[in-house]
């Protein structure tokens, strides 16, 4: 029992630290724009049906809004981004029923 705990708490470490170094890469790419980038990521994973991604990309979202304070994010863009990446997969979806 105390072997699955300590694996348990090693993976959830191992993820915590993915998310932030996705984290850090983003907003020192592109700090302004960083929360945007991982929400887009996000989104496209969840359209995509990944389900352990799309977790895995709001989270770091989250952690960008933590660590960078030049980080935009306003809720509308966030918005105007999932309708963008929701119609884009509407349209790759329609290129494959017409294959």
């Amino acid at each position: 029992m105390i072997s699955w705990i300590k694996k348990h708490f090693e993976k959830r470490r191992q993820v915590g630290d993915r998310c932030k170094a996705d984290a850090e890469k983003l907003a020192s790419a592109d700090p302004v724009n960083s929360y945007y980038n991982a929400q887009r990521a996000a989104i496209r994973c969840r359209c995509a049906g990944q389900v352990d991604e799309f977790m895995h990309w709001s989270k770091v979202a989250a952690e960008v809004a933590r660590i960078e304070p030049r980080a935009e994010m306003d809720f509308a863009k966030v918005q105007a981004i999932n309708d963008r990446e929701e119609a884009r997969q509407r349209q790759s979806e329609m290129w494959r029923q017409r294959k």
